[in-house]
């Protein structure tokens, strides 16, 4: 049986059910779970290699009874492998990873919509960032999707602009690199009339900045009720800043207290992403809407650790619907009562536990 033939458009019914169960922030354990075994069933009969991994493992609609036992793919498979429910051709959007590891390496998760990417991010960023602040002028310290279309960082800033930024809002990152000149400009005008200001970005561009500004002897002590944004580390991209004091420098250079700093986790191979609120205390708790799970497992064994316990981390996202909701990260963290702790990347046995995990990936989804 060809790929064509053992794939449909996504059934209509899930994405109907699925944008339900996100706008009803109240549901409990048992929708939840509910909705995961129904993704899971469409996604072993569409996505060819993920069906094959499932069987290996003995994990099938019929003998999967609760999310946890869904099989969890190691994120790297994305980088092997086309996993998808639709042929790739029909995808609307590819988001790709960064490349940081190997260029010519890179990871594909590919999107028939973003219908559900888009309210998501919306839904979300809404709450934990705005806190339900309508609108506000919004610098991004990002490139554009002109400039980068397969990013999904870019397209998640592109859409906080668009639906949360107020008038002045732009980017201050294009094919000529920062415009430093012009944010000074909008981060005195904020000043000037004591607007709230929200600056967002990944985390390497900050430090770039407050080098220059440090360089121009320039800092700002932006008005009450401005934030700031930052996410994905340093990524080899600037020089490394230990959390507290990255925090510390934000708040010298822009009068921004920690408290009022988010750092948001998210990747590629997902369609949800994680919040802090605020980094006053460190390390911060990260947590994420109804519609993801996270789980800390032990990856040689794929049972999960106790809680309060270090284990890499799988997340089960419902809004995953096209590739495979349940991901086995690299990333080690520990799992608390209100979400979870990001302690870094897997070393040692964790490595190794993550590595062969993808080499049995691997093994059992060839066709």
């Amino acid at each position: 049986m060809t790929y064509a033939e053992t794939t449909s458009a996504i059934e209509p019914d899930i994405l109907s059910d699925l944008l339900d169960f996100m706008n009803r922030p109240d549901e409990g354990d048992d929708a939840f779970n509910q909705l995961a075994l129904s993704l899971f069933s469409h996604q072993f009969r569409h996505n060819p290699a993920l069906q094959r991994y499932c069987r290996m493992q003995g994990r099938t609609p019929r003998t999967v009874r609760h999310w946890r036992e869904i099989p969890a793919v190691p994120i790297n498979a994305f980088k092997e492998l086309t996993l998808s429910c639709v042929p790739p051709e029909q995808c609307e959007r590819v988001f790709m990873t960064s490349g940081t590891t190997r260029a010519d390496n890179r990871g594909r998760h590919y999107h028939p919509h973003l219908r559900i990417y888009d309210h998501s991010m919306k839904l979300t960023f809404g709450q934990r960032f705005m806190r339900n602040v309508e609108r506000m002028r919004m610098g991004i310290l990002f490139p554009d999707e002109t400039m980068m279309p397969n990013s999904s960082l870019a397209h998640y800033l592109a859409l906080a602009l668009q639906e949360f930024g107020a008038p002045g809002s732009r980017h201050f990152v294009g094919p000529d690199g920062m415009d430093v000149d012009g944010l000074c400009a909008a981060l005195e005008a904020a000043q000037a009339e004591r607007t709230p200001f929200a600056l967002l970005g990944a985390s390497y561009s900050y430090v770039h900045l407050m080098d220059e500004l440090e360089r121009r002897g320039c800092r700002y002590a932006l008005p009450s009720g401005s934030r700031l944004f930052d996410t994905g580390g340093f990524k080899g991209q600037s020089r490394e800043l230990d959390t507290r004091t990255f925090y510390a420098q934000l708040q010298h250079t822009f009068g921004v207290p920690p408290e009022h700093c988010t750092n948001m986790y998210g990747m590629t191979e997902l369609s949800t992403q994680f919040y802090d609120d605020g980094n006053a205390i460190q390390p911060a708790v990260k947590s994420g809407p109804h519609w993801i799970r996270t789980r800390a497992v032990d990856p040689l064994t794929g049972q999960d650790v106790p809680e309060g316990e270090r284990g890499v981390l799988v997340h089960c996202d419902l809004a995953n619907f096209n590739s495979a909701t349940t991901l086995l990260t690299e990333d080690v963290g520990v799992i608390l009562p209100n979400g979870f702790l990001l302690l870094g990347r897997a070393e040692g046995a964790h490595a190794k536990g993550c590595s062969l995990a993808m080499d049995a990936f691997l093994q059992a989804s060839a066709p």
